[in-house]
């Protein structure tokens, strides 16, 4: 007699190691963010620091492409497009919140992507939180340098690009149901679950009859024997 097949084997194991990164996949991606992180700080400082040694403090843009794109130097003591620019602190304690969770975030990366996707935002968070804690007027207080002009509507620096670049990527695989880990999430959950605790119950129906023991009624109920 063969013995009944188990209930995994049916309905599928979810922990397989083919849905769960391996230890060592964790690691390169968390690898990668860190290198990318670096690499995104690196660009901001440097560029920060060139613009101000060449670039004069609120003078009139200097194009690059037409109107469009130029360059203009600004100490912006706010978010972006200058936004709560008397909340200087308050936006120096986000900022820092928001780079601890990133950092904590990472060890549970599964995907390339959340890897690219982090490692932008945690460079441009980094680039300018520094600005805020190390440049005038004070601790906390800083000023972010801006060089970038975009067609007089707003000005911003290589960080900015970088955590803009990251919400977008963000958003999409938010849209595509990939999640942190890597997996896909999606609205049919619990139509899977309904679906493989049925194929659960039809393999314990099953071994239930293959055993020899009833189906869950008495005696008295199934009826005498004609």
């Amino acid at each position: 007699m063969s013995t009944p097949a188990e209930p995994s084997a049916v309905a599928g194991d979810k922990t397989s190691p083919a849905a769960t990164p391996s230890p060592s996949g964790s690691r390169v991606l968390v690898a990668w963010t860190g290198v990318l992180a670096a690499l995104v700080l690196a660009a901001d400082q440097l560029t920060k620091w060139w613009a101000e040694s060449a670039l004069t403090p609120n003078a009139e843009p200097i194009p690059l492409v037409g109107d469009l794109l130029g360059l203009r130097l600004i100490y912006n003591p706010g978010a972006a497009l200058s936004i709560a620019s008397g909340y200087t602190w308050i936006l120096t304690i986000v900022v820092t919140v928001v780079v601890v969770f990133i950092v904590r975030a990472i060890g549970r990366l599964g995907s390339r992507g959340w890897a690219v996707a982090l490692g932008l935002l945690l460079g441009g968070a980094v680039g300018n939180l520094i600005d805020r804690l190390a440049r005038e007027p004070g601790f906390a207080r800083g000023h972010v340098v801006d060089f970038i002009d975009y067609a007089g509507f707003f000005v911003g620096n290589v960080a900015d690009i970088a955590v803009v670049a990251a919400a977008v990527l963000i958003a999409l695989l938010s849209l595509r149901g990939i999640g942190l880990d890597g997996k896909r999430h999606t609205g049919d959950e619990p139509a899977d679950a309904a679906a493989e605790e049925a194929a659960d119950a039809s393999v314990d129906k099953v071994a239930d009859e293959t055993s020899g023991k009833p189906s869950g009624k008495t005696v008295g109920e199934q009826g005498d024997p004609a």
